[in-house]
């Protein structure tokens, strides 16, 4: 009785299978490459991710037995867009990525016409390019040749999940959740559905986009003739923050989490309330029970915060791995008074500033790399600061993703937001999520509460340091990202 999760993130595809105790059997895990057309573009080939899944799924199918797997979770990447052939399931481009910053001057206009307050009203989200409606919007103006196919009926619109569901059920299934929906300017927080409205306001023909389904229950059965002989049933979905915060058994109102991955992104549980607010953080829906009940959340969003780690590996190559940046970043008891405001696709939560870039300020002939990698752990810690101080009081943060694993930057972020934070035993907690809803779908799990009891602490990190110092160094990273706005 063990459940099948495949996460579909940014830079990878991690495929897990769960068992009954809420633990991790195995796991596999395949990167596919990065797409860079222009500055502040980025995109994906999804027949790459495709393949990702296939190779991740069958590394992790050769660890267990496959006659005990139940069911199959997904949860993915949220606002990247994909298009493909209903027939065939081929591409006819790759999708545009979440991170991808192409549309600010659409949004901008759609600004000045005065739409983003009844876009606001409507979705609880921003006229920002990092959600799916301003993709399909310049996808309509810029290749119409490809465009007018959707408007035919012969391309299908959707998230990765409906990609993946797609390619798993041999094309029969174009189906979407509630968390993935509501990514896209298209859906009704309050109505729970698809807008009319806002279809027309973004061109967006209602007919390419998927059905909606509870976030678990039996949705689909794979098709063993494409997906390495598995007939099993999909049965949880949800985007990657939602799922995260589901794995944290973040099930009552007022619990948050943090999951450090290729951005950061905060949630907090709001209950059966679309909570609105006025400090950047946006209202989005966590999940829906077969029911019908509607869960939601507050979220902040911050784009750039284990890519920055990323970066210092790839693009300057001065780390080897992400691993040692918290024994190099020791060797330096502060950053020497450097800064950096990782703004690498521009700035979510709370600034939103799709024209903001990255900053490194405060150099001197003393800086060293030390230095930097210090600053950028700083960075992710002020990042999330950023989020916490718009936020109700929190007594406790559950954190996860990748970066969780660094006790510095743990004890970082403690010692920053004056709060304890607690890291579990599992850090994968957005597969973990797809995994817990496909198993409550399908009876692996019965409740809730069933759930919870398999959360286990792992480290409790409890603030410190001297407070008058961290807010200083707060203060200037205040500072920095004031000069990094606008830039692009």
């Amino acid at each position: 009785m063990s459940v099948l999760a495949i996460d579909a993130g940014t830079t990878g595809v991690t495929a897990v299978v769960v068992t009954p105790d809420g633990k991790i059997e195995a796991t596999g895990y395949q990167e596919f490459r990065q797409h860079f057309p222009q500055p502040g573009w980025v995109e994906h080939s999804a027949e790459d991710i495709w393949q990702a899944t296939i190779e991740a799924t069958r590394e992790v199918l050769t660890k267990v037995d496959q006659s005990e797997l139940t069911a199959i979770g997904i949860t993915n990447q949220r606002e990247t867009i994909v298009l493909w052939d209903r027939e065939t399931l081929g591409s006819p481009r790759r999708a545009i990525v979440w991170q991808d910053r192409r549309t600010a001057d659409i949004c901008d206009r759609l600004r000045e016409d005065g739409h983003e307050d009844r876009v606001a009203e409507l979705t609880g989200l921003r006229l920002d390019p990092y959600f799916s409606g301003t993709k399909l919007m310049w996808l309509a103006e810029n290749e119409p040749h490809t465009w007018a196919l959707v408007e035919s009926g012969r391309y299908a619109v959707g998230t990765v999940d409906s990609y993946l569901i797609a390619r798993m059920t041999r094309g029969t299934w174009h189906v979407t959740d509630v968390s993935n929906a509501c990514r896209t300017l298209l859906f009704d927080l309050e109505a729970g559905d698809w807008s009319d409205e806002l279809c027309e306001l973004f061109g967006v023909p209602r007919d390419a986009l998927p059905d909606l389904v509870p976030n678990w229950g039996e949705v689909a059965p794979t098709d063993p003739r494409v997906f390495l002989g598995l007939s099993l049933p999909i049965a949880g979905i949800a985007g990657d923050q939602q799922s995260a915060l589901f794995g944290q058994t973040c099930f009552d109102e007022g619990e948050s989490k943090c999951t450090y991955g290729t951005g950061s992104f905060i949630l907090t549980n709001t209950g059966s309330s679309v909570v609105r607010s006025d400090a950047g953080l946006l209202s989005t829906a966590a999940w829906r029970s077969p029911a019908g009940e509607m869960t939601y959340a507050l979220e902040g969003a911050i784009f750039v915060t284990g890519s920055a780690v990323q970066w210092l590996r790839d693009g300057l190559q001065i780390v080897g791995n992400a691993a040692e940046t918290a024994a190099i970043a020791s060797t330096v008891e502060d950053t020497d008074g450097v800064v950096f405001v990782p703004a690498l696709t521009g700035l979510g939560a709370p600034h939103w500033d799709p024209h903001a870039r990255g900053m490194i300020i405060g150099i001197t002939r003393g800086t060293t790399r030390a230095h930097l990698v210090r600053a950028t752990l700083e960075a992710i810690a002020f990042e999330v600061r950023d989020v916490l101080e718009t936020l109700p009081e929190l007594t406790t943060l559950r954190v996860d993703g990748g970066a969780s694993a660094n006790d510095f930057l743990c004890q970082l972020q403690a010692d920053h937001v004056g709060r304890a934070v607690e890291r579990p035993e599992i850090v994968e907690t957005t597969a973990l999520g797809a995994a817990f809803l496909a198993g409550l779908g399908t009876g692996v799990w019965e409740s809730a509460d069933d759930l919870r009891q398999t959360w286990a602490l792992d480290r409790r990190f409890e603030p410190g340091g001297d407070r008058e110092a961290l807010d200083a160094c707060y203060a200037r990273w205040g500072e920095a990202v004031e000069r990094a706005k606008g830039w692009g």
